[in-house]
């Protein structure tokens, strides 16, 4: 959702990648928070081993907070960072395509 707001401040208000990108994670920061926590919270119990039988499920428990753990680490931190780096490969894809379609048609200067 991060990128899904970054695109459409770059599209509709005219805004650079990290400008964007800064303004989606703050947009979506809350729910994303939300989301996670409320899916840690309830695995929790299981991690800790609480209730009847719960040592043999504890395993999950950790493997799936673990999860959590990291899926919120890649969200907040690595997907802008990655957004950021593909958006700068696009502009200088299209800057070189830029280039290659004026050498083709003839404007380029050291050729005359």
């Amino acid at each position: 959702m991060m990128i899904d707001f970054a695109i459409n401040a770059q599209r509709e208000h005219g805004k650079s990648p990290a400008d964007a990108i800064h303004e989606g994670c703050l947009l979506r920061f809350r729910p994303i928070m939300m989301t996670t926590m409320s899916a840690l919270m309830a695995t929790l119990p299981i991690a800790l081993g609480i209730g009847s039988g719960g040592e043999s499920r504890r395993a999950l428990g950790l493997c799936v907070v673990g999860g959590l753990v990291v899926s919120q680490c890649l969200t907040l931190f690595i997907t802008p960072v990655v957004y950021l780096y593909l958006e700068s490969f696009q502009q200088w894809l299209v800057r070189k395509r830029t280039r290659r379609a004026a050498n083709q048609s003839g404007a380029n200067p050291s050729a005359a």
